[in-house]
């Protein structure tokens, strides 16, 4: 599939100018900065959709952690004493 892209002349500068010093071509670095910004916007809508999940789950049944309970879980990663999330209560 070819799509095509407009890019004004300042930014299409920059981008041959990044491409002479890395190396590559101007479309690898266009290629490569689409497929950043691609997976860090679907990070961000998985966890936008995850916390509406939880969100939805915790309306529907009141089940939670208080924050004392998850900070204290969180002070034993990476101690001797690393344990399981706590199980959520009502």
């Amino acid at each position: 599939m070819a799509i095509s892209v407009k890019i004004g002349d300042r930014l299409k500068n920059r981008i041959q100018q990044l491409a002479s010093v890395k190396k590559r071509s101007a479309h690898w670095i266009m290629c490569e900065a689409i497929r950043d910004y691609v997976e860090r916007e679907e990070a961000r809508e998985n966890f936008k959709q995850e916390a509406l999940t939880s969100w939805a789950e915790y309306q529907e049944t009141g089940r939670h952690l208080t924050e004392q309970e998850v900070s204290d879980w969180l002070k034993t990663w990476g101690t001797d004493k690393d344990t399981r999330v706590p199980p959520c209560h009502d």
